[in-house]
């Protein structure tokens, strides 16, 4: 996405990582898709440019509504769900990398939906597709018209020209030929389908809700709809449920999982459970990490809110300095908060947060966040810490320097837009103009998340290709324009 694109959609959270979507399914609820609408209600820090929820009803078929902006907005209206009737549904939020909201075009917006000769399947993908641009230029010298700019559509054509007679059979067909990262969730007129890439790289959670079943990106959906969190699907597994229950099938060749790390950092909830850990007590043993890596001497530890506050608690336990809030976050500032006005969003983050300036003024503060991307926004509430008062400000991040892009379904900038790509780490915190700036090691981050002995350079147990530049698909797509991975040692 451009700069200016980028500005507009998030005018004060354009120095973040963004997961692109987040997805969730129902079957065997009256009304799924209330349901749907909660659970994706629970996820919209997946996702907050559009949304969109397919269900199904034998009276009726397939419904369908795709909307912009946030599911509070745009499913909690009883004139949107009464249109969308029946006990099966799917729904999907999503962050736009082609441009701002105003470009996105509302085809593009999930869940697809196509009509096979076998009856209608509806299919929402958390992910990416490195292949993508191989896959839809072959499918296009073959006959294919593709509607949207999604890659998620390739697959829907994948499956139209498979020879299966059902449709789960097809979505295996597909899949087979897709490379890169992708949970998905997928409905026919009786099946919820869930698949995960061998790799596991993005999340999928299996639940109960009454007599039925839902599935999603993460368990803090199921909480919000009273549901019973079963177990995760597991990396290559593809469940198929029914009336009769859940079916497991494992159609793609076992591999050793890489599991996205960045999701324990950022971008599951706190609140949520993956691989049997709490994401906040993972959090909070990310600022024990830091504490016992790079000390300092300070009066305060105060997080960026909100994304840093449990490692701030960890960093603070550990230490024994004190925790505070020393800025405070505006609830209420949403993403298109007076939009046109250029000289009101120059305004950035203080429009976002405030420094309670009684409790900094006169202290050394040690400021705890979850990442350095760009660097703007931490240059500018270093700025505003020091306008508030405080004798020292020292940085403490909660994950390793971000030096490469993503390509598994993240929002991220080119490489040479990364302020860790360019500079050494002495060279950010002068850049950042802070009395110290220290990044949780590699290692740290690995322990931190469960892995005693930190990581493992010769079978790393995650995704951790933004620190490391290991990438455990080859981004095909990207190298063919001319991405240079890193080079071998």
């Amino acid at each position: 996405m451009p700069d200016d694109a980028r500005l507009l959609s998030h005018p004060f959270d354009d120095d973040k990582l963004r997961e692109e979507c987040g997805i969730f399914g129902v079957i065997g609820v009256v009304d799924a898709a209330q349901f749907v609408a909660l659970g994706l209600h629970a996820l919209q820090h997946r996702g907050q440019e559009a949304g969109g929820i397919v269900t199904y009803a034998p009276e009726v078929g397939f419904a369908s509504a795709r909307r912009f902006g946030y599911v509070r907005d745009s499913f909690t209206k009883a004139s949107v769900i009464e249109t969308l009737p029946g006990s099966l549904g799917i729904g999907h939020v999503r962050y736009s990398t082609a441009g701002s909201k105003g470009q996105t075009q509302i085809r593009d917006v999930q869940p697809l939906f196509a009509e096979f000769a076998m009856g209608g399947c509806a299919i929402a993908h958390n992910g990416n597709i490195t292949n993508a641009v191989a896959l839809k230029r072959e499918l296009i010298e073959r006959g294919s018209i593709f509607q949207s700019s999604s890659d998620t559509e390739c697959i829907i054509h994948l499956m139209a020209r498979s020879i299966q007679s059902n449709i789960p059979e097809r979505i295996k067909d597909a899949l087979r030929r897709v490379e890169g990262a992708f949970s998905i969730v997928a409905m026919t007129r009786s099946k919820l389908i869930g698949v995960r890439d061998p790799l596991g790289v993005r999340p999928l959670m299996l639940g109960r809700v009454g007599d039925g079943f839902a599935l999603a990106s993460e368990t803090c959906a199921f909480d919000i709809i009273g549901a019973e969190f079963l177990r995760e699907v597991e990396p290559g597994e593809m469940v198929i449920i029914t009336a009769d229950g859940v079916e497991s099938f494992f159609p793609f060749e076992r591999q050793r999982p890489r599991f996205c790390v960045f999701e324990h950092v950022y971008f599951s909830r706190p609140d949520s459970v993956i691989g049997g850990k709490s994401v906040y007590e993972t959090r909070r043993r990310i600022g024990v990490e830091l504490a016992r890596e790079a000390p300092v001497e300070a009066d305060l530890v105060c997080p960026v809110p909100d994304s840093g506050t449990p490692a701030a608690i960890g960093y603070s336990q550990e230490s024994g300095i004190p925790y505070a809030m020393g800025i405070i976050r505006n609830q209420y500032v949403g993403r298109t908060f007076i939009e046109p006005a250029e000289h009101i969003r120059n305004m950035g983050v203080r429009l976002k947060l405030n420094v309670n300036r009684a409790l900094i003024r006169g202290k050394r503060i040690v400021l705890v966040d979850d990442s350095v991307v760009r660097g703007t926004t931490s240059r500018k509430i270093k700025e505003m810490i020091l306008d508030a008062g405080a004798r020292e400000v020292h940085f403490r991040i909660a994950s390793p320097p971000t030096q490469w892009p993503c390509f598994y379904g993240v929002d991220t900038p080119e490489k040479d837009k990364l302020l860790a790509s360019t500079m050494s780490e002495e060279q950010m915190r002068a850049h950042l103009g802070v009395d110290s700036l220290r990044f949780v090691s590699l290692d740290g981050l690995y322990r931190a998340a469960g892995e005693e002995n930190g990581r493992d350079d010769a079978r790393p147990q995650y995704c951790d290709a933004c620190f490391s530049g290991d990438y455990p698909v080859s981004p095909a797509d990207m190298i063919e324009r001319g991405f240079q991975l890193k080079r071998s040692a």
